[in-house]
C-alpha cells in the first residue's frame, strides 16, 4: 500500500560521504524534505518494505564495492515489496561506463548525479530531482509529532503568571500544545514572549492562538508563529525536526 501522498516520501542517502552528510542532507532538511542518512544497506531494506514509496540515493563511492552496489540495487528493484522505491545514484566521477550501467542497464528512476565542488549547485540539482519525484507529496512543511516527549514544552507569560504546557506537534509554521488546566486562550490573541523548549534548545518566539480542539479529555491549542519569528529561529526548528526524525529512524534500525 502506498504512503499517504499528503505526507510525502522518505528520502534515504545510503552510505553518504561527510560532504553529503553535513552539507547536502542538512540543506535539504532546511528545504522541508524528509531526509535520512543510513549506513547499513541490509537494515535499510527492512525500512523500504515499511515505506515502499521511499526514495534512495546510493552514494556509490562509499560503503560497497561496485559489484556490491549493483547487486543491492538489482535485488531491491526485483523484490516486489520494494519495487516501487525510487533509486538514484550519487558519484564523485562522471564515468561513462558507470553512467550507462546505472541508467541504461539497471534503469534507476532517480538519475545518475555527479557531485562536484559547487555544493550549492548540487543542492539545487537535488531539490529539482526530489520535486520531480514528488518527495513532498502535497504537504509544504514537515510536522513532527512530539506526543509523549516530556522534553518539548512551552512556557507562556500571561496575567502575571506563567502557563506551562506540553508541545504535541511542531512545524516551522507553528505548534499545538495543551496544559494541565485549560487557560482558555482567546482565538487570535497574540503572545509576544513564548518560550519553547526543544530538548536542550530554548527558543523565544511570538505566536498567535489560532484555535483549539478537544483531544483525550483535554483542549489542545493550535499556535501559529507570527512574521516576527525570523529565519534563524525557523532554521533551528527545522534542525530540531530533522535531528529528531533521524534519531527515531536510528532507533528503528537497531
Amino acid at each position: 500500500m502506498s504512503e499517504n501522498v499528503n505526507l510525502g516520501k522518505k528520502v534515504f542517502f545510503l552510505h553518504p560521504s561527510a560532504v553529503i552528510q553535513n552539507r547536502v542532507i542538512a540543506e535539504l532538511a532546511q528545504e522541508e524534505f524528509e531526509v535520512y542518512s543510513i549506513k547499513d544497506e541490509v537494515k535499510l531494506k527492512d525500512q523500504l518494505v515499511k515505506y515502499p514509496d521511499s526514495l534512495v540515493f546510493a552514494c556509490i563511492n562509499e560503503g560497497l564495492k561496485s559489484d556490491g552496489w549493483e547487486k543491492w540495487i538489482r535485488e531491491t528493484m526485483a523484490d516486489q515489496a520494494t519495487a516501487n522505491v525510487g533509486i538514484g545514484v550519487i558519484t564523485l566521477s562522471d564515468n561513462e561506463a558507470d553512467r550507462q550501467k546505472y541508467t541504461e542497464q539497471l534503469k534507476v528512476k532517480c538519475g545518475y548525479i555527479v557531485i562536484k565542488s559547487n555544493i550549492a549547485q548540487f543542492n539545487r540539482q537535488m531539490a529539482i530531482i526530489l520535486n520531480h519525484c514528488e518527495a513532498k507529496g502535497r504537504r509544504k512543511f514537515i510536522r513532527l509529532s512530539t506526543e509523549g516527549d516530556t522534553n518539548t514544552t512551552v512556557n507562556i507569560p500571561m496575567s502575571g503568571t506563567f502557563l506551562n504546557g506540553h508541545i504535541r506537534d511542531i512545524s516551522v509554521v507553528g505548534f499545538s500544545c495543551n496544559f494541565t488546566e485549560d487557560p482558555e486562550l482567546a482565538k487570535n490573541k497574540l503572545f509576544p514572549a513564548v518560550q519553547l523548549r526543544l530538548h536542550s534548545q530554548l527558543l523565544n518566539v511570538e505566536a498567535i492562538a489560532y484555535g483549539s480542539r478537544a483531544e483525550d479529555d483535554k483542549k489542545t491549542y493550535v499556535m501559529l508563529f507570527s512574521q516576527k519569528v525570523d529565519s534563524d529561529e525557523r532554521s533551528k526548528i527545522r534542525k530540531f525536526i530533522h535531528a529528531t526524525l533521524q534519531a527515531r529512524m536510528d532507533h528503528e534500525l537497531r
